[in-house]
């Protein structure tokens, strides 16, 4: 393009994507696992979104203990959004089935743990079958504990263990 005999070069300038992250939980205890889990939904997410999939009651209730009210786990994931994420996008979705919005909607990752991986695998099945295009699976390993077994609310239920792995005695 000429302006008075003279090129004008327009810089275009990359603009990274907006990738969209999902994850998703009951967040018992919001232990250093889920923490792991939530702190690279974020890290992925950059300058994009995040979903997080917080199981609802009904859901939750299915256990043989009690779980904290979803107002009680909510609050726990916004507080420790807050500490590592601050001004990042983000939404939290009450989950009433394993899937959420990952069936009708696009994401670019779904953040997972090796007890969740097999549900991540369904989902992209499920995808394919409404001809969806995969979501890329981020797998984190277990968190383990002082004694080298993985933190767990269960295991921080029955008192073995506190929220960050140290031994109970």
């Amino acid at each position: 393009m000429t302006f008075s005999g003279k090129h004008l070069f327009y810089k275009i300038s990359f603009v990274p994507p907006m990738p969209r992250v999902v994850v998703g939980g009951t967040f018992e205890c919001l232990h250093d696992g889920h923490r792991e889990l939530l702190r690279k939904a974020f890290e992925l997410a950059g300058n994009g979104k995040v979903d997080i999939g917080l199981t609802s009651n009904e859901m939750a209730n299915k256990r043989p203990r009690k779980i904290p009210d979803y107002s009680v786990r909510k609050e726990r994931v916004i507080q420790y959004i807050q500490q590592i994420a601050e001004g990042q996008k983000y939404t939290i979705i009450e989950l009433n089935d394993p899937y959420g919005k990952t069936l009708e909607e696009d994401y670019d990752y779904i953040v997972v743990s090796p007890e969740t991986y097999p549900v991540a695998l369904k989902i992209n099945k499920l995808r394919a079958e409404k001809n969806l295009k995969d979501i890329r699976i981020v797998k984190i390993d277990y968190v383990l504990a002082d004694d080298q077994i993985r933190i767990s609310s269960t295991r921080i239920v029955l008192g073995e263990i506190d929220i960050h792995g140290h031994l109970r005695s």
